[in-house]
């Protein structure tokens, strides 16, 4: 099917522009001015709206009741479908600290979602956040789960997702660090800090190793602290004192305020910022009773104020926040919406050097495509050319 997306305003790296967009077989055919007259394609009008790239979120762990970690054949779609219709059209599912039956487990289910017809959304890779964490920045991990590298485990697991882990998140100051970073980069897995207690000299030592990323950014990451009164930066510090670190944020306005969001955009490159959900099951659900994690190794919490948080409202305990939200609350501290849009298509899909024409309307690209008003309300949705919203 040929589609010719007319009237609207394309949202490009830089601007946005008064243009038509042909999609033809998947793929953006061309760019065009409205008053080129094509044939035989379906016209979808989308006066007073925005045509951008579909959401590229590479942190979540579920939605719509479903978790990523669920044995349960229909948690897949249940999850993709909460998030497309918010205008994610690609995913990254991640999966968090089990044990390494359950791992293996989540690892299978990934691999026999990328097949399932049902599923709209691209799938475009795994990403493992622990279980090589600190205790100590455990946040809504399960300590019970939090270990050493295993180097026999982390091989069994690679080996059981033939090719399709693409991150692993984990803390740079447990022993056998070197061994699993030299054994991610050789298997093309993007290495990134998480839940991590280390000092600024141990994460420039990461950097080095290849760790180019930090993992949700202001959360679960060490600070600055005393050691016999001389002040120690630690990984938040790092992420800003780093040039060519990437940070991911979420920009749900809970996990970190609108405060928060401009000092981080005022200070780091532009590029250099993704923003993610981190969302778990309860993204798209009712406030109220849920779990984090998957169903037969729940974690009770309480989803109120916009937020998932511990029974205790201790701490959070995960985001419940869709890919709009994000772009809303960065457009609500000042950002452009070329400049949000960068944030959550094209700079996502760069830092984890994934080889995908996705992110960008421009000819030759994947036809995933997210159409929205001004506050962000998502009103049509394509994937690979058709549409699905």
């Amino acid at each position: 099917m040929k589609y010719r997306l007319c009237n609207g305003s394309v949202v490009t790296d830089a601007s946005v522009i008064e243009k038509d967009v042909l999609i033809k077989d998947g793929i953006i055919e061309a760019v065009t001015d409205r008053d080129i007259i094509t044939d035989g394609y379906a016209r979808i009008d989308c006066r007073e709206l925005f045509i951008s790239p579909g959401f590229v979120d590479i942190h979540q762990h579920g939605g719509g009741g479903s978790d990523y970690m669920d044995d349960d054949p229909d948690a897949y779609l249940n999850a993709t479908n909460a998030h497309l219709t918010h205008g994610a059209t690609s995913l990254m599912p991640t999966l968090l600290s089990a044990d390494t039956e359950n791992t293996l487990r989540a690892v299978r289910a990934y691999k026999k979602a990328k097949s399932d017809p049902r599923i709209k959304a691209d799938l475009i890779g795994l990403h493992i956040e622990g279980p090589y964490i600190s205790p100590h920045q455990a946040g809504a991990q399960k300590p019970e789960h939090i270990r050493a590298f295993d180097e026999r485990e982390y091989k069994a697991i690679v080996k059981e997702g033939d090719g399709h882990i693409k991150r692993w998140s984990v803390a740079p100051e447990i022993d056998g660090v070197e061994k699993f970073a030299a054994f991610a980069k050789e298997n093309q897995i993007t290495l990134s800090i998480a839940h991590s207690n280390a000092d600024l000299d141990t994460v420039l030592r990461a950097y080095e190793m290849g760790f180019h990323h930090i993992t949700h950014f202001y959360s679960c990451v060490s600070t600055i602290v005393r050691r016999g009164g001389f002040r120690v930066p630690g990984v938040l510090e790092a992420g800003y004192y780093i040039d060519g670190m990437n940070v991911e944020i979420i920009a749900d306005g809970c996990h970190l305020p609108h405060s928060l969001l401009r000092y981080v955009v005022k200070f780091k490159d532009r590029d250099r910022v993704a923003l993610i959900t981190d969302a778990m099951r309860g993204a798209g659900q009712t406030e109220g009773k849920s779990f984090l994690g998957s169903m037969d190794d729940p974690l009770p919490v309480i989803i109120e104020d916009g937020v998932a948080k511990l029974e205790d409202r201790s701490a959070f305990a995960g985001s419940v926040a869709t890919a709009d939200r994000l772009v809303r609350n960065m457009l609500m501290c000042g950002l452009s919406i070329p400049e949000a849009i960068q944030m959550i298509t094209v700079n996502p899909i760069s830092m984890m050097g994934l080889d995908l024409k996705k992110g960008r309307i421009a000819p030759g690209y994947d036809a995933d495509i997210c159409v929205f008003d001004s506050d962000i309300n998502v009103k049509k949705v394509f994937c690979g050319g058709e549409p699905v919203l």
